[in-house]
């Protein structure tokens, strides 16, 4: 039996925010969608079915983690990242770009043999080219790939942006040719140029030449400003492909996201919302609140009473802050938890929204709470 192509449609607009469905073989993602990240094969401190509970439909792995440890051969042998981490969903796997940026110190760039790296763990000496991030992706047997590209960190250098936003482009090139004939996967290119609206718009433009099932922006949430972000984006919103999703790499912050559907995003990934939660942050309706803090500890009130599934609201704000200065496990778990599921319900409420057509009032509303 034929696997599902993949495929995407959008169904209802609000002028530039827009609602949408991707299908793919494993299942479908509404969209506007938030992906929780699983770096090494796992949401950090959430089992996979609690993240399914959430209403999650996509997850995120990195390809630079997993071929660190334990190796794609590894996983290959146990039938793929999906029965290797029991995820029945569809998973998204970034290059390894970004951490050619993050990992700087631990890598050199090579137009023809892409980023050497010395692994963070032990020092052993990787080549990741874009055949080969492409053929690691292959064979976790993710349901939608990344091109490999080069991040580079914030600057307002713009010959530097320019060289390595045409090696992206190189990139991409051998990305696609690498990727072949896959029609029941996905190949997003991603659209660098720093916050040059020049450049950016020249990378789109060459990455719609090449052909993508998607087109990522990249280089963004790497120390700019959220008003800078945003203004990245109205650059460009106008030109990005209205048939084609359309994903804001590693982003982030609720009110980010806000902005961002409002310019026409669909996919969104980013670790905040687990990375705070193992560190006493919750994102709630009413604003963050940081439950470490002392005030909590007279405090028998739900986290968040508008958040109520999975029972999350049967531990106190009083019990949660004990955990957390007792240094418990539970603590990251429960808040973790409660974080990703916030983040969904806020997904939900943009989708409802927008299909009403009421997506700017909800935005008005929240923009500066959240």
């Amino acid at each position: 039996m034929a696997l599902k192509k993949f495929a995407f449609n959008v169904f209802k607009k609000d002028k530039f925010s827009r609602c949408g469905l991707i299908e793919t073989h494993r299942g479908n993602i509404h969209t506007p969608a938030f992906m929780p990240v699983g770096t090494q094969a796992t949401v950090k401190a959430c089992t996979i079915d609690d993240i399914k509970k959430t209403g999650s439909e996509i997850i995120l792995s990195n390809t630079y983690h997993l071929m660190i440890r334990p190796g794609v051969e590894r996983i290959e042998k146990a039938g793929g990242l999906h029965t290797f981490m029991n995820c029945g969903l569809p998973i998204l796997t970034d290059s390894g770009g970004f951490q050619v940026m993050s990992l700087s110190k631990l890598n050199k760039i090579d137009r023809e043999k892409g980023a050497i790296f010395n692994s963070h763990i032990d020092g052993k000496k990787f080549y990741l080219s874009p055949e080969e991030s492409i053929r690691i992706q292959l064979g976790l047997n993710s349901d939608i790939l990344m091109i490999m590209d080069e991040c580079p960190k914030k600057t307002d250098d713009y010959q530097l942006i320019k060289k390595s936003m045409d090696l992206s482009l190189y990139w991409a090139k051998r990305s696609k040719k690498a990727f072949g004939n896959n029609p029941h996967k996905a190949l997003f290119g991603i659209v660098h140029g720093g916050l040059f609206k020049d450049l950016r718009l020249k990378s789109l433009k060459e990455l719609m030449k090449i052909g993508f099932d998607g087109y990522a922006i990249g280089g963004l949430a790497v120390g700019e400003t959220q008003s800078e972000m945003f203004s990245t984006l109205d650059d460009i919103k106008e030109f990005l492909p209205t048939a084609k999703p359309r994903y804001l790499m590693g982003v982030g912050t609720p009110s980010d996201i806000l902005g961002a559907v409002k310019r026409g995003i669909d996919m969104f990934d980013c670790v905040l919302p687990t990375r705070s939660g193992r560190t006493g942050l919750a994102f709630t309706w009413q604003g963050r609140i940081n439950i470490k803090n002392n005030k909590y500890q007279n405090d028998n009130t739900p986290l968040d009473p508008e958040c109520d599934n999975l029972n999350l609201n049967r531990y106190s704000k009083n019990y949660l802050n004990h955990l957390f200065n007792t240094n418990e496990i539970l603590a990251s778990m429960l808040l973790s938890l409660h974080n990703i599921n916030f983040y969904q319900e806020l997904m939900t409420s943009i989708r409802n929204n927008i299909n009403k057509g009421t997506f700017d009032q909800f935005y008005d509303k929240y923009i500066d709470k959240l």
